[in-house]
Protein backbone atom coordinates (compact mmCIF):
# COMPACT_ATOMS: atom_id res chain seq x y z
CA UNK A 1 0.00 0.00 0.00
CA UNK A 2 1.20 3.44 -1.00
CA UNK A 3 0.59 5.74 2.21
CA UNK A 4 -1.10 8.80 2.12
CA UNK A 5 1.06 11.46 0.49
CA UNK A 6 2.97 13.56 3.00
CA UNK A 7 1.76 11.04 6.01
CA UNK A 8 5.04 10.64 7.20
CA UNK A 9 5.46 10.86 10.55
CA UNK A 10 6.05 8.09 13.00
CA UNK A 11 2.81 6.42 14.91
CA UNK A 12 4.46 7.02 18.18
CA UNK A 13 4.99 10.62 17.55
CA UNK A 14 1.42 11.23 15.27
CA UNK A 15 -0.98 13.67 16.06
CA UNK A 16 -3.33 12.31 13.41
CA UNK A 17 -3.32 9.04 12.14
CA UNK A 18 -4.86 7.95 8.98
CA UNK A 19 -7.06 4.57 8.35
CA UNK A 20 -8.62 3.31 5.53
CA UNK A 21 -11.96 1.18 5.95
CA UNK A 22 -12.39 -0.48 2.80
CA UNK A 23 -16.60 -1.82 3.71
CA UNK A 24 -18.58 -2.15 0.39
CA UNK A 25 -21.55 -4.31 1.62
CA UNK A 26 -24.69 -2.64 2.28
CA UNK A 27 -24.18 -0.43 -0.60
CA UNK A 28 -27.98 0.26 -2.28
CA UNK A 29 -26.80 1.41 -5.86
CA UNK A 30 -23.47 2.14 -7.04
CA UNK A 31 -21.13 -0.40 -5.57
CA UNK A 32 -17.73 -0.09 -5.04
CA UNK A 33 -16.49 2.28 -1.89
CA UNK A 34 -14.45 -0.64 -0.89
CA UNK A 35 -11.67 1.22 -3.76
CA UNK A 36 -12.22 4.42 -1.53
CA UNK A 37 -9.09 4.67 0.71
CA UNK A 38 -6.75 3.73 -2.51
CA UNK A 39 -8.57 6.48 -4.76
CA UNK A 40 -8.62 9.28 -2.12
CA UNK A 41 -4.75 8.22 -0.98
CA UNK A 42 -3.62 7.98 -5.06
CA UNK A 43 -5.11 10.85 -6.34
CA UNK A 44 -3.60 13.14 -3.05
CA UNK A 45 -0.41 12.94 -5.15
CA UNK A 46 -1.10 15.87 -6.97
CA UNK A 47 -1.34 18.07 -3.81
CA UNK A 48 1.32 20.80 -2.92
CA UNK A 49 2.76 20.40 0.55
CA UNK A 50 2.34 23.68 1.30
CA UNK A 51 -0.95 25.68 2.44
CA UNK A 52 -1.13 29.33 2.23
CA UNK A 53 -3.86 30.20 4.09
CA UNK A 54 -2.48 28.43 7.43
CA UNK A 55 1.49 28.72 5.93
CA UNK A 56 1.58 25.16 6.72
CA UNK A 57 3.06 22.12 5.09
CA UNK A 58 0.89 18.93 5.15
CA UNK A 59 4.60 16.97 6.47
CA UNK A 60 5.11 18.97 8.70
CA UNK A 61 1.61 18.14 10.64
CA UNK A 62 2.48 14.79 12.23
CA UNK A 63 0.07 12.45 10.20
CA UNK A 64 0.76 8.57 9.94
CA UNK A 65 -1.29 6.36 7.65
CA UNK A 66 -1.71 3.39 9.91
CA UNK A 67 -3.19 1.63 6.40
CA UNK A 68 -6.34 -0.25 5.79
CA UNK A 69 -8.46 -2.46 8.27
CA UNK A 70 -9.95 -5.27 5.76
CA UNK A 71 -13.53 -6.42 6.45
CA UNK A 72 -15.20 -9.34 6.79
CA UNK A 73 -18.44 -10.74 6.31
CA UNK A 74 -20.08 -10.04 10.27
CA UNK A 75 -20.70 -6.46 10.02
CA UNK A 76 -20.71 -5.75 13.57
CA UNK A 77 -17.99 -7.64 14.65
CA UNK A 78 -15.72 -5.39 11.93
CA UNK A 79 -17.07 -2.43 13.44
CA UNK A 80 -16.28 -3.66 17.03
CA UNK A 81 -12.69 -3.88 15.77
CA UNK A 82 -12.23 -1.05 13.49
CA UNK A 83 -13.89 0.78 16.67
CA UNK A 84 -11.11 -0.50 19.67
CA UNK A 85 -8.20 0.32 16.89
CA UNK A 86 -9.18 4.28 16.43
CA UNK A 87 -9.88 4.40 20.14
CA UNK A 88 -6.31 3.19 20.17
CA UNK A 89 -5.32 6.27 18.44
CA UNK A 90 -7.20 8.66 20.73
CA UNK A 91 -5.52 7.32 24.05
CA UNK A 92 -2.67 7.78 22.14
CA UNK A 93 -3.36 11.79 22.11
CA UNK A 94 -3.85 11.39 17.86
CA UNK A 95 -7.25 12.65 16.01
CA UNK A 96 -8.17 9.63 14.20
CA UNK A 97 -9.19 10.03 10.27
CA UNK A 98 -11.07 7.44 8.52
CA UNK A 99 -11.18 6.97 4.97
CA UNK A 100 -14.12 4.62 3.93
CA UNK A 101 -15.48 2.54 2.30
CA UNK A 102 -19.20 2.73 2.69
CA UNK A 103 -21.25 5.43 5.50
CA UNK A 104 -21.65 2.11 7.43
CA UNK A 105 -17.65 2.54 8.60
CA UNK A 106 -18.67 5.86 10.67
CA UNK A 107 -20.83 3.87 13.52
CA UNK A 108 -17.32 3.17 14.58
CA UNK A 109 -15.69 6.35 14.17
CA UNK A 110 -18.36 7.90 16.74
CA UNK A 111 -17.91 5.13 19.21
CA UNK A 112 -14.41 5.42 19.24
CA UNK A 113 -14.48 9.06 19.89
CA UNK A 114 -18.21 9.63 21.90
CA UNK A 115 -18.56 12.92 20.94
CA UNK A 116 -21.30 15.09 22.48
CA UNK A 117 -22.22 16.42 18.50
CA UNK A 118 -22.21 14.56 15.64
CA UNK A 119 -21.75 16.70 12.29
CA UNK A 120 -22.24 15.04 9.16
CA UNK A 121 -22.02 16.31 5.48
CA UNK A 122 -24.39 14.31 3.72
CA UNK A 123 -27.53 14.45 0.74
CA UNK A 124 -29.25 12.22 3.19
CA UNK A 125 -30.64 11.72 6.52
CA UNK A 126 -29.62 8.50 7.14
CA UNK A 127 -31.78 7.72 10.26
CA UNK A 128 -33.86 4.92 9.07
CA UNK A 129 -33.77 2.09 11.53
CA UNK A 130 -32.77 -0.66 8.75
CA UNK A 131 -32.85 -0.85 5.15
CA UNK A 132 -33.92 -4.40 3.66
CA UNK A 133 -33.73 -5.78 7.28
CA UNK A 134 -30.19 -4.72 7.51
CA UNK A 135 -29.75 -2.27 10.71
CA UNK A 136 -26.05 -1.74 9.81
CA UNK A 137 -27.18 -0.66 6.58
CA UNK A 138 -25.48 2.97 5.01
CA UNK A 139 -28.17 4.30 5.51
CA UNK A 140 -29.08 3.92 9.28
CA UNK A 141 -25.77 5.68 10.39
CA UNK A 142 -27.14 9.25 12.15
CA UNK A 143 -29.62 6.67 13.81
CA UNK A 144 -26.92 5.05 15.29
CA UNK A 145 -24.48 8.25 15.97
CA UNK A 146 -27.24 9.19 18.46
CA UNK A 147 -27.20 6.29 20.54
CA UNK A 148 -23.82 7.97 21.34
CA UNK A 149 -23.84 11.80 20.46
CA UNK A 150 -26.34 13.73 21.84
CA UNK A 151 -27.37 15.71 19.02
CA UNK A 152 -26.85 15.92 15.18
CA UNK A 153 -26.53 18.47 12.31
CA UNK A 154 -26.88 16.88 9.23
CA UNK A 155 -25.54 19.29 6.33
CA UNK A 156 -26.60 19.22 2.58
CA UNK A 157 -29.24 16.60 3.21
CA UNK A 158 -32.29 16.73 0.02
CA UNK A 159 -33.49 13.03 0.74
CA UNK A 160 -34.77 10.84 3.35
CA UNK A 161 -37.61 8.69 3.67
CA UNK A 162 -41.01 10.03 5.07
CA UNK A 163 -40.43 8.50 8.83
CA UNK A 164 -36.65 9.78 8.55
CA UNK A 165 -38.20 13.37 8.18
CA UNK A 166 -40.15 12.72 11.33
CA UNK A 167 -37.30 11.60 13.06
CA UNK A 168 -35.43 14.44 12.09
CA UNK A 169 -38.19 17.00 13.48
CA UNK A 170 -37.12 15.74 16.96
CA UNK A 171 -34.84 18.44 18.96
CA UNK A 172 -31.88 16.29 18.23
CA UNK A 173 -31.57 16.97 15.18
CA UNK A 174 -30.86 19.72 12.61
CA UNK A 175 -31.49 19.32 8.98
CA UNK A 176 -29.90 22.19 6.84
CA UNK A 177 -30.36 22.16 2.98
CA UNK A 178 -27.99 22.69 0.57
CA UNK A 179 -29.30 26.39 -0.06
CA UNK A 180 -28.76 27.33 3.36
CA UNK A 181 -25.47 25.26 4.44
CA UNK A 182 -23.39 28.81 2.99
CA UNK A 183 -24.93 30.88 5.92
CA UNK A 184 -24.69 27.78 8.77
CA UNK A 185 -22.56 28.90 11.66
CA UNK A 186 -20.87 26.12 14.18
CA UNK A 187 -22.36 25.96 17.57
CA UNK A 188 -21.21 23.83 20.05
CA UNK A 189 -20.73 22.58 23.36
CA UNK A 190 -18.50 19.60 24.04
CA UNK A 191 -16.62 17.01 21.53
CA UNK A 192 -17.99 16.77 17.93
CA UNK A 193 -17.74 14.05 15.47
CA UNK A 194 -17.21 15.13 11.47
CA UNK A 195 -18.23 12.76 8.87
CA UNK A 196 -17.98 13.83 4.98
CA UNK A 197 -20.21 11.80 3.17
CA UNK A 198 -18.74 12.89 -0.33
CA UNK A 199 -22.19 12.21 -1.58
CA UNK A 200 -23.34 15.77 -0.17
CA UNK A 201 -21.47 17.39 -3.18
CA UNK A 202 -23.59 17.80 -6.34
CA UNK A 203 -23.26 14.95 -8.99
CA UNK A 204 -21.39 17.46 -11.32
CA UNK A 205 -18.76 17.76 -8.78
CA UNK A 206 -18.29 13.90 -6.97
CA UNK A 207 -20.23 11.69 -9.57
CA UNK A 208 -18.65 8.65 -8.08
CA UNK A 209 -20.49 7.49 -5.26
CA UNK A 210 -22.95 4.67 -3.95
CA UNK A 211 -26.01 7.14 -4.19
CA UNK A 212 -25.63 10.37 -6.07
CA UNK A 213 -27.99 13.11 -5.55
CA UNK A 214 -28.60 16.09 -7.70
CA UNK A 215 -28.92 19.91 -6.02
CA UNK A 216 -25.98 19.09 -4.03
CA UNK A 217 -23.12 21.31 -2.60
CA UNK A 218 -20.15 22.70 -4.32
CA UNK A 219 -16.95 21.81 -3.50
CA UNK A 220 -15.87 24.95 -1.72
CA UNK A 221 -19.57 25.59 0.29
CA UNK A 222 -17.84 21.53 2.05
CA UNK A 223 -14.73 23.29 2.23
CA UNK A 224 -15.74 25.82 4.04
CA UNK A 225 -17.52 23.60 6.46
CA UNK A 226 -14.40 21.20 6.98
CA UNK A 227 -12.37 24.89 7.93
CA UNK A 228 -15.17 25.78 10.14
CA UNK A 229 -15.51 22.70 11.68
CA UNK A 230 -12.27 21.12 12.38
CA UNK A 231 -11.39 23.10 15.13
CA UNK A 232 -13.98 21.52 17.29
CA UNK A 233 -13.16 18.03 16.38
CA UNK A 234 -11.73 14.93 18.39
CA UNK A 235 -12.55 12.69 14.98
CA UNK A 236 -12.86 12.76 11.50
CA UNK A 237 -14.14 10.57 8.14
CA UNK A 238 -14.72 10.95 4.58
CA UNK A 239 -16.55 8.22 3.18
CA UNK A 240 -18.74 6.93 0.34
CA UNK A 241 -16.07 7.55 -2.58
CA UNK A 242 -15.93 4.97 -5.49
CA UNK A 243 -14.65 3.86 -8.85
CA UNK A 244 -17.35 5.15 -10.49
CA UNK A 245 -15.47 8.06 -12.55
CA UNK A 246 -12.18 9.83 -13.25
CA UNK A 247 -11.25 10.32 -10.31
CA UNK A 248 -13.19 13.97 -9.02
CA UNK A 249 -14.64 12.61 -6.12
CA UNK A 250 -11.13 10.79 -4.68
CA UNK A 251 -9.84 13.65 -5.20
CA UNK A 252 -12.61 15.64 -3.23
CA UNK A 253 -12.35 13.69 -0.75
CA UNK A 254 -8.47 14.28 -0.65
CA UNK A 255 -8.37 17.38 -0.23
CA UNK A 256 -11.77 17.91 2.64
CA UNK A 257 -9.20 15.55 4.62
CA UNK A 258 -6.17 17.38 4.16
CA UNK A 259 -7.90 20.71 4.94
CA UNK A 260 -9.51 18.84 7.86
CA UNK A 261 -5.74 18.39 9.31
CA UNK A 262 -4.55 21.72 8.12
CA UNK A 263 -7.66 23.73 10.03
CA UNK A 264 -7.46 21.26 13.04
CA UNK A 265 -3.92 21.80 13.59
CA UNK A 266 -4.07 25.66 13.31
CA UNK A 267 -7.24 25.89 15.20
CA UNK A 268 -9.00 28.16 12.80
Amino acid sequence: MTPFPGATADRSDADYVLVGAPLDRSTSFQPGARFGPGRVRRLARGFEDYDTRTDARFTDLAVHDAGDESPWADAEEYLDLLTGRLRDVGADDAVPLLVGGEHTVTVAGVRAVEPDSFVCLDAHLDLREELGGDPLSHSTVTRHALEVADRAVILGARAGSEAEYERAAGGDVAVVPPEAVPDWTPDFDGSVYLSVDIDAADPSVAPGTGTPEPFGLSSRAMRDVVRDVAPHCDGFDCVEVNDRDDGQAAVLGAKLLREFVFAHADGS
